[in-house]
């Protein structure tokens, strides 16, 4: 019985060696893809976060007479940011409340990802000091 020298490769390893080796830089873009999309997420939601606040601080600086039950929608603030301002007069939301005590504040900045329109939601009430 002769056995064929093992010089070299056969074309079945050469092959088997290039789909594991395919199969794993597959497998390290899809993370690397998954970091990066999560990593720019976040990075767009904290930005939504900090101007919702700067918003709701800006309108807490303002009187509270000055403060009229009005809905600002989507005005733009930055660069693919816009925002949308409610203020209404707690009585209208629980009308066992005395009206004009009381309003809630509520800011909405929306922003897209991934092709789908993302909102960032924050409220806050204000009194009417005495």
């Amino acid at each position: 019985m002769k056995f064929k020298s093992e010089k070299g490769f056969t074309g079945i390893e050469i092959a088997v060696a290039v789909i594991v080796l395919f199969i794993g830089i597959s497998i390290i873009a899809v993370l690397s893809y998954n970091y990066n999309s999560s990593q720019k997420e976040v990075e767009l939601k904290s930005e939504a976060t900090y101007l919702a606040i700067d918003e709701i601080e800006r309108i807490k600086n303002v009187k509270f007479e000055q403060l009229v039950n009005e809905q600002v929608e989507s005005e733009e603030i930055k660069e693919g940011f816009y925002k949308n301002v409610l203020i209404q007069d707690y009585h209208d939301i629980d009308k066992s409340k005395a009206q004009g005590l009381v309003k809630k504040v509520t800011v909405q900045i929306q922003y897209m990802f991934k092709a789908k329109k993302q909102t960032v939601e924050l409220s806050t009430i204000m009194a009417k000091e005495f």
